[in-house]
């Protein structure tokens, strides 16, 4: 039973520590080496904006630094984290304050004229890649050239993520309750247990809601895990707090309001709790409004810590890190209602000038999962089209003709393939998505080891037309390695989409029910920036889509007991490709 919607999941992000180390610097000094450091900085999703998030310490008279000072950066896999790293030979005459490129000319001028030396004498190379290229690299670990000196080799940087360790234990408690008070009138209150862990401000967010248990005074709640970053935040002395409700058939829960009889509320530390392991512990359950109005008030009942247990839980972070591929198959509707691609009415209109709905909903998903895929070849295929020459009628074509090998190289080998496929099939129908769904789920059928999972990208504009077909499918992709993404583009309203997606009740078929959730349905103009931003655009729906594709993941693995695997050697020998679908 749920009783509070979103902010049961309001979970800390993961927090990524990144190592820095650079190979072969530039030697700029005279008489030593180079006495380099590295600069971080993040852009800005909305303006694009470079900026500084923090720096290493300086390594004195080393080209090859190991940097000790470390980058702690909080990791969302649905978006795309753009980092740039630029390394500087800093010396008593060096000015970072600013990078050169974000100077004004008349200010850059000024600058030089007061001093005495060649300021890009001093700056030794940069990178720009994505933090999930860092995560999605063999052994979480990348090494990229360093750039930005005409002529000159600049060396490599290599960096190196790894995730906190204090963001993947799991608590686990049992508790029970003694003499409540009795809310009801015609019977026994209905107890149930809200934490929450307090925050930095002095505010508080609910972290866990226990099940109701009916009519006592004397409950006892089933166990239940939780984070502990969402207990406490990896802050053990962190105080949390913990409300005891009885539950009204005609109450609803917020966090401001909660419309349930309160009983009373007590405190704790995640510290505390853990004591449990070894002994119970009692907490006195106050109401300071009867605390206040009854002189002889003691207590509104009492909550025993039972027991008390901590686990250290796989991540998604560990299975990327041990080896597991993500493999993004797409599959886009060429049929006639989107309207014709040569007029600027159509969902595939290719403009001189923006791209289509299509064309940026490919981009959006695909440019962040490229950097789980180490091939970064891509199958990509249309359906609804008539294809030349003899016009047959297809629901699962290769985009880039090739019957043998549909695969792209790249997003934009993809994009490039369905500009050309748009050229030359004809839009037509209906709209099937069953043959490209088991099309995947053949291939994600034979890795059933853990190092492949397979996210399927459809994207569409209208009615489906195999609605029994593709539940069937989905049910049965259910069981294997596999995703699937649906992003709705043009104004239908897409009610069939929204039962496929499964969040209110489960996808089934024939009586059969679907074994997990792995579908998340989106309509793209819910994500259409107003004012025309369409990197802004894109980047709302990429976080949307791919939200739920790392619980999605991990409960695959937890269902075949699958473990990630050892990280990679630095340099191990080259692995055979997935398998295609």
């Amino acid at each position: 039973m749920s009783l509070g919607g979103a902010s049961e999941r309001s979970v800390p992000a993961t927090k990524i520590e990144i190592t820095v180390s650079c190979r072969n610097l530039l030697d700029l000094d005279t008489f030593s080496k180079s006495d380099p450091m590295v600069v971080l900085y993040t852009q800005s999703r909305a303006s694009q904006e470079w900026r500084e998030f923090g720096r290493t310490e300086v390594i004195d008279n080393t080209l090859n630094p190991d940097f000790v000072r470390k980058f702690v950066l909080d990791y969302f896999f649905e978006e795309k984290q753009n980092l740039r790293f630029d390394v500087y030979n800093v010396d008593s005459k060096t000015n970072i304050s600013k990078p050169v490129s974000s100077l004004h000319p008349y200010s850059l001028a000024l600058f030089l004229l007061g001093c005495r030396w060649d300021l890009q004498k001093d700056f030794l190379g940069q990178a720009f890649l994505a933090l999930g290229e860092v995560i999605g690299g063999q052994g979480s670990r990348v090494e990229r050239p360093l750039t930005g000196v005409p002529g000159k080799k600049c060396g490599t940087i290599l960096l190196t993520a790894e995730e906190l360790s204090n963001c993947r234990d799991i608590a686990t408690m049992q508790l029970c309750a003694n003499k409540l008070d009795k809310k009801d009138f015609f019977g026994k209150s209905d107890p149930f247990l809200v934490f929450y862990r307090s925050n930095e401000d002095g505010t508080f967010t609910i972290c866990h809601k226990t099940e109701v248990v009916k009519n006592t005074l004397n409950p006892v709640w089933q166990p239940f895990s939780i984070p502990v970053r969402a207990l406490c935040n990896g802050d053990y002395d962190r105080t949390v707090k913990i409300d005891v409700y009885d539950w009204d058939r005609d109450g609803s829960f917020t966090a401001l309001q909660p419309s349930h009889d309160f009983i009373g509320e007590f405190t704790t530390s995640y510290r505390e709790l853990s004591k449990a392991q070894n002994q119970f512990t009692v907490y006195e359950v106050l109401n300071p409004r009867k605390k206040c109005k009854k002189k002889k008030y003691v207590n509104s009942g009492t909550v025993t810590l039972l027991s008390f247990s901590v686990d250290s839980e796989f991540t998604f972070v560990d299975y990327i890190k041990g080896g597991t591929q993500l493999n993004f198959t797409v599959a886009i509707d060429f049929t006639a209602s989107n309207g014709n691609p040569l007029q600027p009415t159509s969902l595939h209109y290719m403009s001189p000038y923006q791209l289509s709905a299509y064309a940026m909903a490919l981009k959006a998903v695909g440019e962040i999962i490229q950097d789980y895929d180490s091939d970064k070849l891509f199958p990509a295929y249309g359906f609804g089209a008539k294809l030349p020459p003899e016009g047959r009628i297809s629901h699962q074509f290769p985009l880039n003709n090739n019957d043998e090998d549909p695969n792209c190289a790249g997003i934009e080998g993809v994009l490039e393939s369905y500009f050309q496929s748009l050229r030359t099939v004809q839009l037509y129908g209906p709209t099937y998505f069953a043959p490209v769904i088991n099309q995947v789920a053949r291939a994600a059928a034979k890795i059933s080891d853990g190092s492949q999972y397979y996210v399927l990208l459809i994207i569409t504009d209208g009615v489906i037309s195999d609605m029994t077909q593709t539940k069937e499918a989905i049910v049965s992709a259910s069981s294997l390695p596999m995703s699937i993404i649906i992003v709705g583009v043009g104004p239908a309203m897409f009610e069939a989409m929204e039962e496929l997606d499964g969040d209110d009740v489960r996808v089934s078929s024939r009586g059969r029910y679907a074994e997990r959730d792995i579908v998340q349905f989106v309509p793209f103009r819910d994500y259409v920036d107003r004012s025309g931003n369409q990197v802004l655009s894109m980047a709302r729906l990429a976080k949307d889509v791919l939200a739920e594709i790392p619980e999605q993941l991990l409960s695959y693995m937890r269902t075949r007991d699958i473990q990630p695997r050892p990280p990679p050697p630095a340099n191990p020998s080259p692995t055979t490709g997935p398998e295609q679908p």
